[in-house]
């Protein structure tokens, strides 16, 4: 009897502890699978163009519960993050969200520069190579070759063995190519003047999908030309400076800054496109084609994981128009809000809620209107390059005979003609520096440093590192000249960005959805972070160039 019932416990006993044992064995195998990867049906990648950090604390209280505060309440805010190097401008900002790198790394170091080997100014997506699909204008020329890494998107197609879809869109052309990377199924932008279509490049497709002609003939684009009223009663507009003031430009026809903006050129249905882009409509417009293209192309709708990258560029042309402290930025904002709400809920519908990871960023930020910060007693200012110039060419022709020893001067950098240098048998650091303490003479010249400095010095802080990040060895000139503070090269209306001043450089960084947890840090992270940070998400390879580093903190 004994014998039995210690038979029977011994076999309950193995039973229980080869089951438990099992049970431990699966849990372990779930937890390692968890700790390699985390697999969303789709990745969304948002880049808010021209969006300062302080956006989200300023209209906060404006803001719906299904939009920022979505992202802000359920997701992870970085908020003490930063571009590290500069020019910040829409194509190496976008190209380095992507690519996980810098300008240093990636080539992109302008939305237009000039191109040493050409002697011509070059444009960051420009390509003769390919054709405009979907418009008889050259708008589609395009691709994103100046481009020397692969992005995000791009590991993960060749992750997924090309199976993973990458669809990309922005009203800007570099807002969608840029970011979609080498390999994307798509790149869609906006071409206006008097058509008003989505349109791509040759470099793609040959021939838009039916779908892309349906909703260019759908009589939706047409439909948000219309007067621009506040969407709310303009007195609860407290963020914002008063409505007719000195600092915002105005559109043509219109002979005041103020609400209701119902320009000529906003109320004719059949041209003029391009207007929509400077209203909140366009940011409209945008997530109207986003979500047909999330619903069109079947994104999240397998086991391999799509990326859909948008870009909402309104909000530039807008800052740039009004600036930053402006009724029509406000407005604009709280309009994006209900957008993003809108694209959210979408993605719920058509990948499940919870089966999606999204990020938000910003391709820079952008300054106050200087002429508004003066009058508010905050030093600032304007650059005179008028004078800069005249000034400079009698500087060459006394020091050195001629002034042809200078190639090109853009985006606040000097090319020298290295071949006259040699001939003129001088030493190539020596004219640098010596033109560089020149340009230390202007008033509105804060500091310069020359490429021997770039190439020679490991700088690891400050706007010297700023600098160096945006520096590329085949690119980048030989002086570069950084405005004091508070101080630009534009018009004395409406905003702008392109410094390595922390008015450009910090900017929103949100995560939400599958695989982020809740939380914030105001521990510094950079752009480069962004991309390396989705790729150990996902538990794939790192773009290219990355020089960036995984958030820790979103991947707990």
């Amino acid at each position: 009897m004994c014998r039995s019932k210690l038979r029977i416990f011994s076999v309950l006993f193995l039973a229980v502890f080869f089951f438990t044992f099992g049970v431990a064995q699966k849990k372990s195998k779930s937890e390692n699978d968890n700790l390699l990867r985390t697999s969303p049906k789709l990745v969304v990648g948002i880049v808010v163009d021209q969006m300062r950090y302080d956006y989200l604390t300023r209209f906060f209280d404006q803001f719906g519960e299904e939009g920022f505060k979505r992202m802000i309440s359920q997701g992870f805010n970085c908020k003490n993050n930063h571009f590290n190097y500069a020019p910040t401008s829409t194509g190496p900002g976008h190209t380095s969200v992507y690519a996980g790198t810098t300008p240093a790394t990636h080539g992109v170091i302008g939305n237009n520069w000039y191109d040493k080997d050409s002697d011509s100014e070059v444009y960051c997506a420009s390509d003769e190579n390919y054709v405009s699909v979907g418009t008889t204008s050259s708008a589609g020329k395009m691709s994103p070759h100046r481009m020397n890494v692969t992005t995000i998107t791009d590991e993960l197609r060749l992750h997924t063995q090309m199976r993973g879809k990458t669809i990309a869109i922005a009203l800007k052309d570099r807002g969608a190519v840029l970011p979609g990377g080498h390999t994307a199924n798509a790149a869609y932008w906006f071409h206006g003047e008097d058509e008003g279509k989505w349109i791509t490049s040759s470099y793609y497709m040959n021939n838009l999908p039916k779908w892309v002609k349906d909703f260019n003939s759908s009589g939706i684009v047409q439909s948000y030309k219309k007067p621009w009223t506040t969407l709310r009663d303009i007195n609860s507009y407290i963020e914002s400076g008063v409505d007719d003031n000195a600092y915002e430009g105005v559109f043509n026809g219109e002979v005041k800054p103020t609400f209701p903006h119902s320009p000529p050129s906003l109320l004719e249905k059949n041209k003029s496109f391009d207007i929509i882009k400077s209203t909140p409509f366009g940011n409209s417009l945008t997530a109207d084609f986003a979500i047909e293209a999330l619903k069109e192309e079947r994104l999240g709708k397998d086991d391999d994981t799509d990326f859909l990258a948008v870009s909402f560029s309104s909000t530039d042309y807008v800052g740039h128009k009004y600036g930053v402290n402006s009724k029509e930025i406000e407005d604009t904002y709280i309009r994006l809000d209900i957008e993003l709400a809108r694209l959210f809920k979408a993605l719920d519908k058509e990948v499940g809620e919870g089966e999606y990871t999204v990020f938000l960023t910003a391709d820079h930020g952008a300054i106050d209107v200087p002429s508004y910060l003066k009058d508010s007693k905050i030093p600032a200012g304007y650059a005179d390059f008028e004078s800069f110039h005249t000034k400079l060419s009698e500087f060459l022709k006394y020091t050195y005979g001629t002034e042809d020893i200078v190639k090109n001067f853009s985006n606040l950098q000097l090319f020298l003609d290295h071949k006259i240098v040699e001939n003129l048998d001088l030493e190539l650091k020596d004219v640098q520096e010596t033109i560089a303490k020149e340009f230390l003479n202007f008033d509105f010249v804060d500091r310069v440093y020359t490429g021997f400095q770039m190439w020679n010095n490991n700088y690891t802080n400050g706007i010297p590192y700023v600098l160096q990040n945006g520096y590329n060895q085949k690119r980048s000139g030989d002086v570069l000249l950084v405005l004091k503070p508070g101080t630009i090269s534009y018009g004395e209306t409406g905003s702008t960005h392109g410094s390595p001043q922390i008015y450009d450089t910090h900017s929103p960084l949100l995560f939400y959805g599958k695989g982020i947890p809740q939380g914030s840090t105001v521990e510094r992270t950079e752009i480069p972070d962004i991309a390396p940070t989705i790729a150990a998400l996902l538990g794939i390879a790192f773009p290219s160039g990355t020089s960036g580093k995984p958030i820790a903190e979103v991947l707990r």
